[in-house]
């Protein structure tokens, strides 16, 4: 069933608002001369700060850095990848200027320079393709463009998805997404207690949790605490070890332990739910969402540890980010024919992960606010109350 609604995505495609795309590449391209400047300072004349190997002699040949825990490619150089980079970010200041670097090249090649290239000189429109089987977790993938990997949480991704705008000036984009719906899904699946009360009473879930971890009431929670707690319920789903907890928030190893065991304390049954998703896929060899769709994990029962651990988390994971893709699919098409049965000459223009994005009369904003809340909030019974926030603007940024 949702073939149809993703073919009439892909025809209807979305509108850019070119001018402004280019404007902000100005900008980077200034931000981008600015972070060239300070790396070249720390390299030698001539270094190519696109070269992975010159980066990783700059690192840990001529700046010493401590290459501890640091891997050596298949060639033989310095590792210089996102995750090694993010690792040591905090022993010299180039480190973040490289991953800056990286990120405003990345955005500049992808987005600034490549979607006005995407746009169909018969409607103005640009028109990305849609795969649904493409991805391991099941959600939708899109491709030339990629219009899915924007970057929803830094500035820079602000200032593209800005640049994503109405068909006219009578027309809205109405954005609506599922608000926490891996944490909501983790609840229903392990079925623990105080997670579902949480959830039912309405509570912001980070703050609960905050304030059952460091035992003070939550009108007492600080921004701190609730940001590291926010960190552990998210990164509970994925699988993460101390260790990864204590990087992302830069406190030490033991602290990350002690933060993941009070935790699974106060939610035993999401403990037992990870060591029981880990012995089914042992026994059977794949993951399965409630929906009955299946990942297989060839690598369960390996006898190499780090790629172990990696299916152990996909086990963990699959069941959850799976129903939250299979969630989303049936929303699209309960939506698609809502929309239809109304009438309404909106349209389903994108998809980005938890989110559906329209492109609306705006004499038909509040029936598809209503229209898509209902039928979101109604795509699954989990015994979790499913949340929807729903925004309007002038473009994707302000509606989001």
């Amino acid at each position: 069933p949702l073939v149809e609604v993703l073919a009439e995505m892909e025809a209807v495609g979305v509108n850019i608002d070119v001018p402004a795309l280019r404007a902000y590449g100005v900008s980077l391209d200034r931000e981008v001369q600015g972070l060239v400047k300070s790396i070249m300072s720390f390299g030698d004349p001539g270094m190519n700060i696109d070269s992975p190997k010159q980066i990783g002699e700059l690192l840990f040949d001529k700046l010493k850095l401590d290459p501890t825990g640091v891997k050596r490619t298949a060639k033989g150089q310095w590792s210089t990848d996102e995750k090694t980079l993010q690792g040591i970010v905090g022993l010299h200041p180039v480190v973040f200027d490289i991953l800056e670097y990286r990120a405003c090249a990345k955005l500049k090649s992808t987005y600034v320079e490549k979607l006005p290239q995407c746009i169909d000189p018969k409607d103005g429109r640009i028109h990305t393709t849609f795969a649904q089987a493409l991805t391991e977790t099941g959600r939708l993938s899109s491709s030339e463009p990629n219009l899915q990997n924007i970057p929803v949480r830094t500035e820079r991704g602000k200032n593209i998805r800005a640049a994503i705008v109405p068909r006219d000036r009578d027309h809205l984009l109405v954005a609506a997404d599922y608000s926490q719906i891996e944490l909501r899904l983790m609840a229903a699946m392990s079925g623990d207690a105080a997670m579902k009360e949480a959830f039912a009473r309405g509570e912001d879930i980070h703050r609960d949790t905050a304030a059952r971890v460091f035992g003070v009431p939550a009108s007492e929670v600080t921004p701190e605490q609730r940001s590291k707690c926010k960190m552990v319920n998210f990164g509970i789903i994925y699988g993460i070890s101390a260790f990864g907890l204590a990087q992302r928030l830069k406190i030490t190893r033991g602290e990350a332990a002690e933060l993941i065991d009070t935790y699974f304390k106060l939610y035993p049954a999401v403990r037992k739910y990870m060591d029981d998703a880990i012995a089914k896929a042992r026994e059977t060899g794949y993951a399965v969402t409630l929906l009955g769709r299946r990942r297989s994990l060839r690598d369960i029962k390996s006898r190499n540890a780090t790629v172990r651990m990696a299916a152990e988390r996909d086990a963990i994971n699959t069941p959850v980010q799976g129903t939250a893709a299979d969630m989303i699919k049936l929303a699209m098409v309960r939506v698609s024919k809502a929309l239809k049965a109304a009438g309404l000459k909106a349209q389903m223009v994108l998809q980005i992960h938890d989110e559906l994005l329209f492109d609306v009369p705006k004499d038909e904003v509040e029936k598809v606010k209503e229209i898509a809340v209902r039928e979101m909030s109604g795509a699954m019974d989990l015994g979790v109350p499913l949340e929807v926030s729903v925004g309007v603007g002038a473009n994707w940024l302000e509606a989001h």
